[in-house]
């Protein structure tokens, strides 16, 4: 079950939400146990074994690492938190990445294992970050322990943020676990954020992703350096929107459920370095990786050269936490590699150049990164970059100028919608008038963005969901 989807929209969102606000406060934390666990259940019955072991072994490691702590054991509380962080990291590699490195001990012709073929759990790349980080905190002493299984089960599995993120530290929500207040207001912000995050997926992701797939599926022999760009830009839009779409909606859910998850979207495109868009994009999993890796393996105290190892690590495994294939550790390569020219000397030099040009260079770089991870082989991004550089590749041709004709529009909004642009242009048209006028042309502009979606999705339009696969 996915947020862009007419069961969700229509019957398991509207249902679970009436039941959270007329229940109990003390049995809420239940019902949305309840309720995530049969959403996470409703599409892989067989899985929700994994998730209930990964809260039950987590809940027992970060209460014996809080025992064992308060009795002046620091050997047995290490002890357990390294247990229990193996046991994560394993249980993710035994799901994701055991076919990646039995293909890659095959191909070195020493062994023929049997690929295993298993199928990936939804959202374990998720959970199991959100399980390390508490059990983490819980051992730096960070975080107090949780000692009620309901609602540490409730934090692991709460289905707005499962499959799609923010990776929600356990310390950002942990008063709210306790206790939180439910209002009109919050609730009228949140179903407002949910609605936009549906248009962007709805309305923007799925276009773009459409020219993407019509794109990328084209031979090289009719490809061209302008049909290429097309098609990259589009994805650049397509994985934008898909994603900042989804992580709306959460935050959007969150806020309704008396939550407060954080943006995980800054408006990325507006970046004027690698280094700013990575301020800017996924947030929560950036900062996840600098807080539980970087940092720890010494960050920038030992010097330049372990720093720029450091930061190899931290890319490396951040592309391989996207997807168990190659394309995807390259890509975490490729933005190491530009963050510490960056960090070398390229930020000094850019800071005096206009920013039209600092925007020009990072977007550049950002849209050639996105190819990269957008193709599943080797080869694929090898192909399509000959192609983006105009190696033996005509400039234009007749479906490229057709396609850009048909589709420029559509991208031009995609580009202004991606800014803030569009609210600041809302907030000049309204800021001469009175609250409640500015209330009803909010509530119209998103009843206008929720009618338009549905109709897209009864209509049966193409609808994936490009991280619903990490």
């Amino acid at each position: 079950m996915i947020f862009s989807s007419i069961i969700f929209l229509c019957m398991f969102m509207p249902i679970v939400f009436i039941a959270y606000y007329l229940c109990p406060a003390r049995a809420r934390n239940f019902l949305l146990l309840l309720a995530s666990l049969i959403f996470y259940a409703w599409g892989e019955p067989g899985y929700i074994i994994v998730m209930v072991s990964s809260i039950a072994i987590n809940y027992l490691a970060g209460r014996l690492v809080s025992m064992y702590k308060e009795k002046l054991m620091p050997v047995k509380a290490k002890a357990v938190f390294i247990i229990s962080i193996i046991l994560n990291i394993c249980t993710l590699f035994f799901f994701k990445y055991t076919d990646f490195f039995i293909q890659i001990l095959n191909n070195t012709g020493f062994a023929k294992i049997p690929i295993i073929d298993i199928a990936l759990p939804i959202g374990i790349s998720f959970y199991t970050f959100q399980t390390i980080s508490y059990i983490a905190d819980v051992y730096m002493g960070t975080t107090a322990v949780q000692k009620n299984l309901v609602n540490f089960a409730m934090y692991i599995s709460m289905f707005p943020q499962l499959i799609a993120g923010p990776v929600v530290r356990y310390g950002q929500v942990e008063k709210e676990i306790g206790r939180r207040e439910l209002s009109s207001e919050n609730t009228a912000i949140g179903i407002q954020k949910f609605i936009t995050g549906l248009g962007k997926k709805v309305i923007f992701a799925n276009q773009a992703g459409a020219l993407w797939e019509e794109i990328s599926a084209m031979p090289p022999s009719g490809n061209s350096v302008l049909l290429a760009w097309l098609g990259a830009v589009a994805y650049t839009f397509q994985i934008y929107f898909d994603f900042s779409g989804y992580s709306d909606m959460a935050v959007g859910m969150g806020q309704m459920l008396g939550f407060n998850f954080p943006e995980n979207f800054n408006y990325p495109y507006q970046s004027k370095s690698i280094t700013e868009f990575w301020r800017r994009w996924h947030i929560s999993l950036s900062t996840w990786f600098k807080e539980y890796v970087y940092i720890p393996l010494g960050g920038s105290r030992k010097g330049p050269a372990r720093q720029a190892w450091n930061l190899f690590i931290a890319w490396a495994l951040t592309g391989l936490w996207h997807g168990a294939a190659w394309n995807f550790v390259i890509w975490g390569i490729y933005f190491f590699i530009l963050l510490l020219i960056e960090k070398c000397f390229l930020l000094k030099f850019l800071q005096k150049i206009p920013k039209t040009i600092c925007h020009i260079y990072a977007m550049f770089f950002i849209i050639a990164g996105w190819v990269i991870f957008a193709c599943g082989d080797i080869i694929s991004p090898s192909n399509y970059i000959k192609a983006l550089a105009g190696i033996n590749t005509p400039f234009f041709n007749n479906y490229a100028i057709y396609k850009l004709y048909t589709s420029i529009f559509l991208l031009l909004i995609m580009a202004a919608a991606s800014t803030k642009l569009p609210a600041c242009i809302l907030d000049q048209l309204t800021s001469r008038l009175n609250g409640t006028a500015r209330f009803w042309i909010k509530a119209i502009f998103t009843f206008i963005i929720l009618i338009t979606s549905m109709a897209l999705l009864i209509s049966g339009s193409y609808n994936p969901f490009l991280y619903f696969r990490f």
